[in-house]
């Protein structure tokens, strides 16, 4: 196995004797361009560290075989904790700030380490892992609601000799270092880059439960399909960050269907399947992504309304495909945004669904259509009539009897149809959120705090995020909410992270200086805007701080953090009996055309969820220093996000 990154490593007892400037150069040849600051800090820490060593050493309970690692460089990412050390039955993540206190940024880099460390390293997934920060000029010591150990170099080797650990030996330092250890799950932009390179995702062990049995089904699905000459429609349900969206591009480009492509009766060529989104800015991502890596993305993600344009011509063409993905099925346009979008092409008052049962009907011999549906998404006017859509497409179709419809057993009501039933099977449903890092139960946390439910009951399952290492903000002053992800994130340049705020506000613009505006947010290049480094020349990148998304811009894509500037469309207000509730009172209006708005409230909370569901590790929300946001305020802190000071 090839070894990971990292400057040092060795047992305890020999790194507390070692040459500090053999130990500074092999940290020197790791980061041969480490500039003067960092070389500083170094030459400050490598004493401190082996002090603290020797006295641990010294001390009844600690081991000589212990390891430690400075400057592991985490796989397939660029962050670097400052200090490990392997101890018995426990891995402890020191990092030191030159600081006389810490700042709510350093405490949570420190937890993001030993979150990740326990989701993705094999030799973390069973024991403790313990963050503890080092600022190197305070005394003392304190527990962060977080985990966090939070003490002065005096006290260190005194808080890991008190760790609670199990009587197990130290991970081997070689082990440990193993380049295949070490496995994060990939974001979305970085999973369809490995999809393109090599036809597969990086496996996650954790992760893999949750979405190999899935792909496996649909592959399995279209097999049987193709083999018994007949039409399938799969619907595939999921909590937001559960990787449908990545269950879709691996079922397309994993290679796993392509025994199925075989010539044509007329020699036309064939295609396996195609991924589709109606999704525009997914789509613009992921294409100029994959155009810097040299590759044509457009053949890797099509536009849904590209793709109807084009096999809603009168010659009727027959797509080359077999299996066509539809991905945020939910979202997909009904008759009269079809009517109103489409209006050159005479699409015959049909919906979405029903163009696509269309078109896989012209597919000879075999087809499926395979619909990723994410629960309360849906933002957009004609976007409304959610699932059933799909059932009225296979219910009008004139050859309704050719399909077999595909589904979990949760939404199979919503699909049955007269003498029909739907074939069930949980594995079509995602359950476990991968966007989180694992953390369970963010959406649901965000649904409830949407929903109204009373603050106490919400307290402590903010806490439960907080100590899974999901990170909940909440501030006042915009420009402390900026600092605190530059100087989260000031050593890990590629983690992303940017503003993002509700198309329906009023008052962010003019008061606040959040350009969320229409005219605004339709110049942003989101392409640039998720992928380019803080630093380019063009000054796109989201890292700035400066540009913002909607939840136009935002669904159905994520950022390591978000910073939600709160608007005045979606606030606490007392009704008419004196309950505070949700309010849209003070939201833009929705212009009067052809497509009515049914539930402009329902919109408003959808467009919220996705909005405080983008981040990947925390989400800092913005609330205006204004009294039209008091009670947003209160409910916010009350409900257990914890306030930047």
């Amino acid at each position: 196995m090839e070894k990971a990154q990292h400057g040092w490593e060795s047992l305890l007892p020999d790194f507390t004797v070692a040459d500090r400037k053999l130990v500074l150069d092999k940290l020197l040849a790791l980061l041969p361009d480490a500039g003067e600051g960092q070389r500083r800090a170094w030459r400050d820490a490598i004493p401190l560290l082996q002090q603290e060593g020797r006295e641990l050493l010294a001390a009844e309970g600690a081991s000589p075989l212990f390891g430690t690692i400075l400057e592991y460089v985490m796989p397939m990412e660029a962050r670097r904790p400052d200090f490990l050390v392997l101890a018995d039955g426990a891995v402890v993540v020191v990092e030191l700030k030159g600081k006389a206190q810490a700042s709510r940024a350093d405490i949570d880099q420190v937890a993001a380490y030993a979150r990740d460390l326990r989701c993705y390293h094999r030799d973390c997934a069973d024991q403790p892992v313990q963050p503890l920060l080092v600022p190197t000029r305070m005394q003392g010591r304190y527990l962060d609601p977080s985990g966090v150990i939070v003490c002065g170099p005096d006290a260190l080797d005194a808080e890991i000799r008190s760790l609670p650990r199990r009587r197990l030996p130290p991970t081997p330092v070689d082990r440990f270092l193993d380049e295949s250890a070490y496995r994060p799950l990939p974001t979305l932009v970085a999973a369809a880059r490995e999809l393109l390179r090599s036809g597969s995702v990086r496996r996650v062990t954790r992760a893999a439960a949750a979405t190999e049995p899935t792909v496996g089904l649909l592959r399995d699905i279209a097999h049987e399909a193709a083999r018994t000459r007949t039409r399938r429609l799969v619907l595939v349900t999921g909590v937001p960050g559960a990787g449908k969206t990545l269950v879709g591009l691996q079922t397309v480009h994993a290679h796993w269907l392509d025994d199925l492509v075989v010539a044509r009766a007329d020699g036309a060529p064939t295609a396996p399947g195609v991924f589709l989104s109606g999704n525009g800015p997914l789509v613009e991502v992921l294409q100029y992504e994959l155009t810097r890596e040299k590759a044509d993305g457009k053949t890797f993600v099509r536009g849904v309304k590209d793709y109807v344009k084009r096999y809603s011509s009168k010659r009727n063409p027959v797509p080359p495909e077999h299996v066509l993905v539809f991905d945020e099925a939910q979202r997909a346009w009904d008759r009269a945004q079809v009517a109103a979008k489409h209006a050159d092409l005479h699409v015959h008052a049909k919906s979405e669904p029903e163009l696509f049962v269309e078109f896989a009907e012209r597919i000879p011999g075999w087809c499926v259509v395979v619909g990723l549906i994410g629960g309360g998404q849906e933002i957009h006017k004609g976007e409304e009539g959610g699932l059933a859509q799909w059932r009225d497409a296979i219910a009008r179709s004139p050859r309704a009897h050719e399909w077999t419809v595909h589904a979990p057993r949760h939404v199979e009501p919503l699909l049955r149809l007269a003498e029909r039933t739907v074939d069930t099977d949980e594995r079509l449903n995602l359950t476990t959120e991968l966007r989180f890092h694992l953390t369970k139960d963010v959406h649901a946390f965000v649904a409830d705090l949407l929903g109204g439910r009373p603050a106490d009951a919400l307290e402590p399952r903010a806490a439960a995020l907080e100590a899974a290492g999901y990170h909940l903000r909440v501030t006042r002053d915009l420009e402390q909410a900026k600092h605190y992800l530059w100087e989260r994130y000031a050593s890990e340049p590629e983690k992303r992270f940017g503003l993002l705020a509700s198309s329906r506000d009023r008052r962010l613009e003019d008061e606040f200086g959040v350009p969320n505006s229409f005219q605004a947010t339709k110049n942003v290049k989101v392409g640039p805007w998720y992928a380019d480094p803080q630093e380019h020349p063009a000054g796109h990148s989201c890292r700035r701080l400066v540009a913002c998304v909607t939840e136009f811009g935002a669904q159905g894509l994520e950022l390591d953090a978000a910073l939600v500037a709160w608007g005045s469309d979606f606030v606490r207000a007392a009704d008419a009996d004196g309950h505070t509730t949700w309010s849209i009172g003070d939201a833009r209006k929705y212009k009067k055309d052809a497509v009515p708005v049914r539930n402009p409230e329902q919109l408003r909370l959808n467009s919220y969820r996705v909005l405080l569901t983008r981040g990947r590790e925390a989400s800092v929300l913005f609330v205006p220093p204004r009294p039209h946001w008091d009670a947003t305020w209160d409910y916010l802190r009350a409900a257990g996000l914890r306030e930047l000071t």
